[in-house]
């Protein structure tokens, strides 16, 4: 079921007895923080809290905080199907049959065709204030203790490139700093950063919209990976199976989710920047406070009952971690594509997407494993990659307890380790410096004598065929 707006999926999710609704006061600074935590480690329900200290708007949060919800918000059945829908728009097998090559080619054809519809009446639109608005009315949340102040955390950010009139959407916490202000925490390499350096080179202010509560696959899009100039909606377009309707914004020259519960309308001048945060960071740890530009709120437009949209990030798990996990399914087709002897990889919850990844490859060749390595890093935002790990085809890497067997047992250190240095996720505390740092590849594969093995690699312990099966006949024999 593709879903139409926020509200589509918060009424699904409540039949599916998958979200519960919190009638008691809740405090958004700190309280809905430790309530939903709490949620999110035992993988609870969506919650939505209707009574909100201070404000007349409702919160809901923890919406994508499962593998079952987040295949629900991208139309599937169940979270297997991810990788499965896109392995099929990205066959690359010599061996396609020519049915298999021409479904191919009409999903293509699709992506094409995803081009957002304009429409001239919105409900975001419902309600338009460009005089008395303030920020304060919407129950804003802070979130953890030593936070700079309250913090937008599930915005859809929508800039323009200058050069190309292409729209991006991408999703930038956003500190609160008065009733119209506040911090834009793009970072250096982000694509919203990019065409605020390109707008800030014509000496112009860039305009900037800010979407809250779209419709789920909307809201995934401005997470996904997609390559400099690749409009997101294009993508929800494609992934809803029809085009994401959107509308003029009032004040700027940029178009808005029309299904959307808020639209904050403003710009960021160049040159103008902030001190923003500290945050409690998906990391589990807190980014530190920097300099970040400012954005300026001209108007706000809305529905007349907005419902307000949140997540938390902490250490995990966390309702973002299956974000993650879905864009890892859904991306692995396209790295395949690239690298197609790669057969699986695991980018585990404990290392935060850009810290950790497990690949396991159809080694045919010494050295197989340095390649995969240094073309991983090569990749997009794969660069980020602190710690890379390669294994055979058999291991199972989603396992996490026999990659680490595997590892643990194959590595010489100093045969199989490679540093290299490079750009790091600007949130990695660990390195000497921002934004740059070593990197670690583990090849720790089955050694070949080409690649300086000179002994026998030893067999692993497995009992024979026939002897499980006598077991098998006997186990109830055995009385166990």
């Amino acid at each position: 079921m593709i879903f139409n707006d926020l509200r589509e999926f918060i009424d699904f999710l409540e039949k599916k007895k998958e979200l519960i609704r919190i009638r008691a006061e809740v405090d958004p600074v700190l309280e809905v923080t430790e309530i939903a935590d709490r949620m999110s480690k035992k993988v609870g329900p969506a919650l939505l809290f209707e009574k909100v200290k201070k404000s007349k708007y409702p919160i809901v949060i923890n919406l994508f905080g499962s593998y079952q919800r987040m295949a629900w918000a991208l139309g599937l059945d169940n979270f297997g199907e991810i990788s499965e829908r896109f392995s099929g728009l990205l066959k690359t097998d010599l061996d396609m049959k020519l049915k298999q090559k021409i479904e191919a080619l009409i999903d293509l054809y699709k992506l094409s065709k995803s081009k957002p519809k304009e429409v001239k009446k919105a409900p975001c639109q419902e309600i338009v204030n460009d005089k008395d608005f303030s920020l304060f009315d919407y129950p804003i949340l802070k979130c953890w203790p030593d936070d700079g102040g309250r913090f937008i955390t599930l915005p859809l950010v929508i800039t323009k490139n200058p050069e190309s009139g292409k729209q991006n959407m991408g999703m930038y916490r956003m500190q609160v700093y008065d009733e119209r202000a506040t911090g834009m925490h793009w970072h250096t390499h982000h694509d919203g950063a990019v065409n605020f350096r390109k707008t800030a080179k014509l000496g112009k202010r860039m305009e900037v919209a800010v979407a809250l509560g779209s419709d789920p696959i909307t809201i995934f899009s401005a997470t996904a990976p997609l390559p400099y100039g690749i409009e997101e909606l294009f993508f929800a377009g494609y992934l809803r199976g029809k085009p994401v309707e959107v509308v003029k914004a009032k004040t700027i020259d940029l178009l808005v989710p029309a299904q959307a519960e808020i639209i904050l309308e403003g710009y960021v001048m160049p040159g103008e920047e902030r001190i923003e945060g500290p945050f409690g960071d998906h990391t589990g740890y807190y980014s530190a406070a920097a300099n970040y530009p400012v954005f300026h709120i001209t108007c706000i437009t809305q529905r007349k009952d907005p419902v307000y949209p949140a997540t938390i990030v902490g250490k995990p798990p966390m309702e973002d971690c299956y974000m993650g996990k879905a864009t890892e399914r859904m991306f692995l087709p396209f790295i395949k594509m690239q690298l197609p002897e790669i057969v699986d990889i695991n980018l585990p919850v404990e290392g935060v997407f850009h810290n950790c990844a497990l690949i396991s490859i159809k080694k045919s060749f010494p050295m197989h494993a340095r390649k995969i390595i240094n073309a991983i890093w090569g990749l997009g935002q794969m660069m980020f990659t602190k710690f890379i790990f390669i294994f055979d085809e058999e291991v199972n890497i989603q396992n996490t307890s026999e990659a680490a067997w595997k590892a643990f047992n194959n590595v010489d250190p100093s045969r199989d380790i490679m540093i290299s240095e490079g750009p790091l996720d600007v949130l990695d505390h660990s390195a000497p410096r921002p934004l740059y740092g070593a990197k670690m590849g583990i090849d720790a594969t089955k050694k070949w004598p080409e690649e300086g093995y000179q002994r026998e690699w030893p067999n692993e312990i497995r009992m024979s065929e026939e002897i499980k099966r006598l077991v098998d006949k006997r186990w109830k024999e055995y009385g166990l």
